[in-house]
């Protein structure tokens, strides 16, 4: 990182906002019909994936809308890393069917794709002229009345001020936000989170954890961002190995909805850090599961970037449970790394080979990396050399350090 830039983010007017309100509850899906209603909404495009359509989870919230007396437009479409095209396909639906609000059942993809067809609904053109980028156009009109369900614990996109969006063309994900994208209304059930198979809920529950992480330890961070991460981090180390291993376990299974809820609030500064910024690449040219390849990602990471933040990185550990009483600062920043590693593991968690990528492309994974917006964030300076060293330890072609 320049030094122009260290200045800058040293002297950052921080800003924390929450335009979501969050209701939770076990059952609490029950009220939706009445809390979209307050919204002034009477007629609701629900945006969801065809396998969650297809399992019947969205029966339940269509059934209790129109209990409410809201018609109901299903936009069931959704796929991983959702594209310009299938937005702008949504964006058509809703205003073709005069719909006035939005309601996302789903993962991270879901919930992006119904923020993403809001933006389009209310301003010109696609959204990709609101790339958060350099040049391009802010976010000028709210969204229409978004409510997210979330049916997995690891985006917090129900809470966060983010789209992920994946222009096809560039072969790159760009990020889409502000205060004006983010849901009204977030209602967090832990019973739509029990048909999540165990693969889902580790690359899920991993995410949240690398969103706590990095939100923590990232040159952005604030006490409010700070408070949320770390207990995020605390929830997931005492909740996500019985969720993985007991899909019934109704009180872990709310331990890691709170867990996601909170790390996607620690996403309330203006950054993550490098394994997201190679997941969020790596996803535009690879149709990976970007939780999964958070996973795979994050131990290598953090194994680059404690000494960026050791104090911290120590502070992670006693987060994660490790007794790090008679350790110094250093031995316990290491054992946070090696904590993750073992949690990766318990998990079952594939390698980056594992699901479809290949070492040769390392290289041009770490140029790309390095254009991304995260890198701007990480706690340890990066170049494109580092990101090479980042990668190779994901396929362990250079030894362990820690």
């Amino acid at each position: 990182m320049s030094l122009n830039m260290k200045l800058e983010h040293m002297h950052t007017f921080h800003t924390f906002e929450v335009p979501t309100v969050i209701k939770h509850g076990i059952g609490s899906i029950q009220y939706i019909g009445e809390e979209v209603k307050r919204l002034g909404v009477t007629k609701v495009l629900l945006v969801t994936d065809p396998g969650i359509y297809q399992a019947g989870v969205t029966a339940p919230v269509e059934n209790h809308l129109k209990e409410a007396g809201l018609a109901v437009v299903v936009f069931n479409k959704v796929q991983p890393n959702p594209a310009t095209a299938l937005i702008a396909e949504g964006s058509s639906l809703y205003e073709k069917e005069s719909c006035d609000g939005l309601v996302a059942v789903g993962g991270g993809s879901s919930m992006d794709t119904a923020k993403a067809i809001g933006v389009e609904v209310k301003h010109e053109g696609s959204v990709l002229d609101y790339e958060a980028a350099e040049g391009k156009k802010p976010l000028e009109h709210r969204i229409p009345p978004l409510t997210t369900i979330p049916t997995t614990a690891g985006t917090g996109s129900e809470v966060t001020q983010w789209a992920v969006i994946t222009d096809e063309e560039r072969e790159f994900k760009f990020n889409t936000g502000g205060p004006l994208i983010a849901a009204h209304l977030t209602i967090l059930d832990p019973e739509l989170h029990v048909t999540m198979p165990p693969h889902v809920t580790a690359m899920t529950g991993i995410d949240a954890l690398a969103h706590a992480i990095e939100c923590y330890t990232m040159h952005f961070a604030q006490p409010v961002t700070d408070a949320v991460a770390l207990l995020a981090i605390e929830y997931v180390a005492k909740y996500i190995r019985r969720a993985y291993a007991d899909s019934g376990d109704i009180e872990a299974r709310y331990g890691m909805a709170q867990a996601a809820m909170l790390a996607g609030l620690s996403y309330g500064s203006a950054s993550a850090g490098a394994a997201h910024a190679m997941s969020q690449t790596l996803g535009g040219i690879i149709p990976v599961a970007h939780g999964q390849a958070v996973a795979a990602m994050m131990g290598p990471v953090m194994e680059y970037n404690w000494k960026g933040h050791p104090d911290k990185f120590a502070r992670i550990a006693q987060a994660l449970g490790v007794d790090t009483f008679n350790m110094t600062t250093e031995e316990a920043a290491k054992a946070s790394v090696n904590e993750v590693y073992r949690l990766v593991e318990d998990l079952d968690v594939p390698t980056l080979e594992e699901q479809g990528v290949s070492s040769e492309m390392i290289e041009r994974l770490a140029k790309e990396a390095m254009k991304d917006p995260q890198t701007v964030g990480n706690p340890r300076d990066l170049t494109v050399k580092d990101y090479v060293w980042i990668y190779e330890r994901c396929f362990n072609l250079t030894p362990k350090t820690v």
